[in-house]
């Protein structure tokens, strides 16, 4: 298993960073290299270091890191948007975009001061040689401070997305509702270059394709400046926002080796945590909610369960009912967690699940491998170990997948995907001491579901469940 991991890494490796898979995304993505540096640290820790600075080298003045890095030897059809669509330099002279570097103008989830502390601490002699922490800290601290300034769309100190593709889980039905407001370009308009690469119903609709081209040009169009650009689709996304806590605490370790204040990086992380939990924890759910900033005063929560709600498990200081609840509703019968192998992306009961198409349902490894670093944090070790059991046995049933249908295993979207392979060399090391950072804040004596061993039914007996439930 290890050694087919560290194949698929090489063979994704393009010299300078790491392409999440050579046919269908031929670039380098912004929270995918974060993942892959998490695993490359454990046999190449200078690859690692390499693929985090590659990725900073393009970060704008703003602060902002862009969600792509565009490799300028792959022809300009091979992706779309490509740069001539993002038109990062010409456009956005005001935001600072880098002068000799094509990138995108909108970011992905903040993971990479987690990556950073942990890449560190897998070879704290050659970084300390190297001067690592030193480089990649003002930079890492930078990007913070643009997510909690000028992306605070909704004054309560939590980052908003302006772009289903800024959280990572581009389709998830979270974002239907806020889309819907949005006129979708013509499809006739723009050539889909992903369909060349993966079957159309793993993938999302020409509806949606309509929608993120109008968003995305129009924060072009204005320069992607956040102060002027109308954004009209901006929600806060609890996976990013506990991300940004996660990574918070990292830069504050990052910050103490490197004579920075360490202690304003810890008190900003405990802020963001009470507002993570003032803002979008849901009780009647039991779990986090995205909540709509441009509904009404204040926002709206929107009332679909995802992953994202659960990945703040990995937050240290949330309150023990909290951590309670949602390891009781991970478990439940939305999303499964102890009778199917993995966590799928999307409540199993919702009427937009679809076991196939990518954000809407299939499981995904990174979300995976979060909630089972959340789990043994607050010490529900049994259920993580399940957890990590099912990761490996989905990662090489299904050649390292993108993602797989969470009934069945089958792969979908592209194969020998990189995190997916570097979040397995991760967990093949065993459980990680210094992830995540700092002290569950839970409840003591935390009651969780033991592991269930499912029979070889159980996968399409819980299809026919969840098929009935949303008839």
């Amino acid at each position: 298993m290890r050694h087919g991991a560290q194949q698929v890494l090489l063979g994704n490796w393009t010299g300078a960073s790491t392409v999440p898979s050579r046919t269908l995304y031929p670039h380098q993505w912004s929270w995918d290299s974060a993942f892959v540096a998490i695993g490359l640290r454990h046999f190449s820790p200078g690859r690692a270091r390499g693929e985090l600075e590659t990725l900073l080298a393009a970060q704008w003045l703003d602060g902002r890191v862009p969600h792509i890095v565009f490799n300028p030897s792959v022809p300009l059809g091979s992706y779309f948007p490509g740069p001539d669509f993002w038109r990062s330099g010409g456009a956005a002279t005001g935001a600072g975009s880098p002068a000799r570097t094509e990138t995108s103008g909108i970011v992905q989830p903040p993971v990479h001061a987690l990556a950073a502390w942990l890449v560190h601490e897998a070879d704290p002699a050659g970084s300390a040689r190297s001067g690592f922490l030193a480089r990649v800290y003002p930079r890492l601290a930078a990007w913070h401070r643009y997510l909690t300034t000028a992306r605070d769309l909704g004054g309560a100190g939590l980052a908003s997305v302006v772009h289903p593709w800024e959280s990572g889980m581009d389709n998830s039905p979270c974002w239907d509702g806020p889309l819907d407001r949005i006129e979708p370009v013509d499809p006739r308009a723009f050539r889909r270059a992903d369909l060349a690469h993966g079957a159309a119903d793993h993938r999302p609709t020409d509806l949606d394709y309509g929608r993120y081209v109008r968003l995305a040009a129009d924060y072009r169009d204005h320069g992607y400046s956040d102060t002027d650009a109308p954004h009209r689709f901006a929600v806060e996304d609890p996976c990013l926002n506990a991300l940004l806590i996660v990574s918070e605490l990292a830069l504050a370790r990052i910050a103490r080796e490197t004579g920075a204040d360490a202690d304003a990086h810890e008190r900003h992380a405990a802020r963001l945590t009470a507002a993570l939990v003032e803002r979008l924890w849901d009780a009647e759910s039991g779990m986090f909610l995205c909540r709509d900033v441009r509904d009404g005063e204040g926002g709206t929560l929107i009332r679909e369960r995802s992953v994202a709600g659960l990945v703040p498990l990995i937050v240290p200081g949330l309150p023990g009912h909290v951590v309670a609840a949602m390891v009781a509703t991970a478990h439940g019968e939305r999303f499964a967690l102890g009778r199917l192998a993995m966590v799928p992306s999307y409540d199993l009961h919702g009427e937009s699940f679809h076991p196939s198409r990518y954000w809407r349902g299939p499981a995904w490894f990174n979300t995976n491998w979060l909630i089972e670093r959340g789990l043994r944090l607050h010490g529900a070790t049994e259920q993580a170990d399940a957890l990590r059991s099912g990761l490996f046995a989905a990662a090489g049933a299904s050649g390292f997948a993108e993602y797989v249908d969470p009934f069945t295993g089958r792969a979908c979207g592209a194969r020998s995907f990189s995190w997916t392979a570097a979040l397995t060399v991760d967990l093949l090391d065993g459980p990680d001491d210094h992830f995540p950072l700092g002290t569950p804040g839970g409840a003591p004596g935390l009651s969780v579901p033991a592991p269930r061993t499912a029979s070889a039914a159980a996968p399409a007996v819980i299809a026919a469940e969840a098929s009935a439930a949303r008839r």
